[in-house]
């Protein structure tokens, strides 16, 4: 999808809290790379709340949104229309402004998994895991449903959320087999291990990491290592880092506002790095 072309486009990233993004450091490294001078992009404090109203004040010049929570599903009833694969887990990370006034949602955050996973040369796994059970665990199932071609056990804390996570396995074309938290260790034996939980929840799973780990994806990025990770990596497993997600559906996302392709991803990950480095 084309934007309309203009000197002048902003862009920005959406979300409560907001402090914390990297999106910001991501876009404009692509932005110097591509000559994209005129192009700025910042961040904005919105909640639930706000977003209609947001959205109602952009003018022409706004070429696209990047969203993180609470708003991927908050907007969706605010758009012109939404992707397939937005569709598929019913959420939204961009939202791309057209030359003809139309607010189109997208979801990055699906082939950015993908994308992370293939560069560390994971093409296909025969079974997987996925720690967690809230949105970005979905996102994860989605995901799985392009490189894992037998069942994914996810460990999850309850039945509430067991029965999402089949849910969403049903409606993804994923086979999913749900497992209580308390025996996440089994977890850790899997060929592909997905971390979706907060900064801490699987700290305590650390010391039971196989003599032989297989591939963990920990989305987290900030605080890094996490110790399971840290622990994964010091046994000699591969680990996809949170930051490979991050930078790999901002460059999806920088695409579809600017129109210009391919995305710098060299640049945006080396500018991401030395943002945490700062930290």
């Amino acid at each position: 999808m084309r934007v309309r072309a203009t000197d002048a486009r902003r862009a920005a990233v959406l979300g409560s809290p907001i402090a914390h993004s990297l999106s910001p450091v991501l876009h404009r490294a692509a932005y110097r790379e591509l000559g994209l001078d005129d192009w700025s992009y910042d961040r904005f404090e919105v909640d639930e709340e706000a977003l209609p109203g947001f959205l109602e004040d952009l003018g022409s010049e706004w070429a696209g949104l990047s969203l993180t929570m609470p708003l991927k599903r908050a907007v969706i009833p605010l758009l012109d229309g939404i992707s397939g694969t937005a569709a598929s887990v019913e959420a939204v990370n961009t939202v791309v402004l057209t030359d003809d006034g139309r607010r189109v949602g997208d979801n990055t955050d699906i082939p950015g998994m993908v994308a992370a996973l293939r560069e560390h040369g994971i093409e296909q796994v025969e079974s997987a895991a996925v720690l967690g059970a809230g949105a970005t665990a979905s996102s994860a199932l989605a995901a799985l449903a392009r490189v894992c071609t037998g069942e994914v056990v996810a460990y999850v804390r309850s039945a509430e959320r067991a029965a999402e996570m089949r849910q969403w396995g049903e409606r993804l074309d994923v086979t999913v087999r749900t497992a209580d938290w308390a025996d996440a260790e089994r977890a850790l034996r899997a060929p592909l291990v997905i971390a979706t939980t907060p900064a801490g929840a699987t700290d305590a799973l650390a010391a039971a990491v196989p003599e032989r780990p297989a591939t963990l994806f920990d989305v987290l990025y900030d605080p890094w290592p996490t110790e399971l990770a840290a622990r994964w990596s010091a046994y000699g497993g591969a680990v996809v880092v949170g930051l490979d997600l991050l930078v790999h559906q901002a460059v999806l996302q920088v695409e579809k506002m600017t129109g210009r392709s391919p995305a710098p991803v060299g640049a945006m990950r080396t500018a991401g790095e030395h943002a945490l480095a700062g930290r």
